[in-house]
């Protein structure tokens, strides 16, 4: 096989929200409560909302750039390669890197939208939501047809407002969303209360998978606050080992069999222990912890129900449906 016969899909991109963003979907009563990028006199460009000022993370928009200049630090967008931000330029970049679909999470409302859920009047908070939704679907993935996957955000305070939003979104032609790894550590009840139903509902009728990020959490694995970052970074999957525990154990594949989750930027090589260690636990544990997962074995139901995806992973043995990754950051 030729190079250029490979069809590449990024299944986790990032894209940095403009500053035009809200101009076409947010009604003009909610303008005075959207966030509105500022440049600040040390040139960094920052979004200003509700008293707090949130930076560019740097590692969102690498692109381009020598590894000896990442971090974290904000940036300003004259920093920024095009593609972070311009979905005409993200598609030339595509082209130029060889993958045809790319979809995108977002980057200043937090990986699930933890930024809207925050806001004190709900009435905004879905304004906000639904606007984003649509700049997302619309504007950024609607300019290039086929060459984008709409991904919305979830209304994570009200899971009837959150299933609306699904059945609202998927007549749009979107069939992903981006959730958290761990709701309970946002304050919202875990994947083992029922509390999610009508959302994992809205979801599994209307064909749309869940995916759950690293970080989505606003939390990563750390062992100690004096660890150098490199310690997070190395155990950056482990959130989504932990995501995977939860799931296989919870209620939620069964109940809604045919809902689907995909594992973003998790990587693969922990999987294969991950299902040993799954199957052992129940064969050797079910009898007195009463778990019944319908016959099933905890690696059918992951290998069945839960998509992942990679970018390096030499590690690898029996492993579900995965998804060709290109690049974890934007502007590839």
């Amino acid at each position: 096989m030729q190079m250029n016969d490979l069809i590449l899909v990024s299944v986790d991109d990032h894209v940095i929200e403009p500053a035009n963003m809200w101009d076409a979907h947010l009604p003009a009563k909610y303008r005075a409560e959207a966030p509105k990028l500022v440049r600040k006199d040390d040139r960094t460009d920052v979004w200003a909302y509700q008293g707090l000022e949130l930076p560019n993370v740097g590692l969102n928009a690498v692109a381009g750039r020598p590894p000896a200049e990442y971090g974290v630090d904000a940036q300003s967008f004259d920093d920024m390669r095009p593609g972070c931000y311009d979905h005409n330029a993200r598609v030339r970049d595509m082209d130029a890197n060889g993958v045809l679909g790319s979809l995108n999470f977002p980057s200043m409302s937090g990986f699930c939208g933890q930024l809207w859920a925050k806001h004190e009047d709900k009435t905004v908070a879905k304004a906000l939501l639904v606007a984003y939704n649509d700049w997302h679907i619309d504007e950024w993935c609607g300019s290039h047809p086929g060459r984008f996957i709409p991904c919305a955000l979830p209304a994570l305070w009200d899971p009837e407002v959150c299933a609306e939003e699904m059945r609202r979104v998927a007549k749009k032609g979107c069939r992903a969303v981006t959730f958290s790894e761990n709701p309970e550590r946002l304050g919202y009840p875990s994947f083992h209360s029922d509390h999610w139903d009508p959302f994992w509902k809205a979801c599994s009728d209307e064909g749309i998978v869940v995916c759950l990020h690293i970080g989505s959490s606003s939390q990563l694995v750390i062992t100690a606050a004096d660890a150098p970052i490199n310690v997070m970074i190395t155990l950056q999957p482990m959130n989504l080992v932990q995501a995977s525990a939860d799931l296989v154990w919870s209620r939620v594949l069964q109940k809604f069999p045919d809902l689907r989750f995909a594992m973003s930027e998790g990587g693969i090589g922990w999987i294969p222990y991950f299902l040993e260690r799954a199957d052992y636990v129940y064969k050797h544990h079910k009898a007195w912890t009463g778990i019944d997962l319908g016959g099933r074995l905890p690696s059918e139901l992951f290998l069945e129900r839960i998509i992942t995806c990679f970018i390096d992973d030499e590690v690898r043995g029996r492993q579900p449906r995965s998804a060709q990754h290109g690049h974890d950051h934007v502007g590839v």
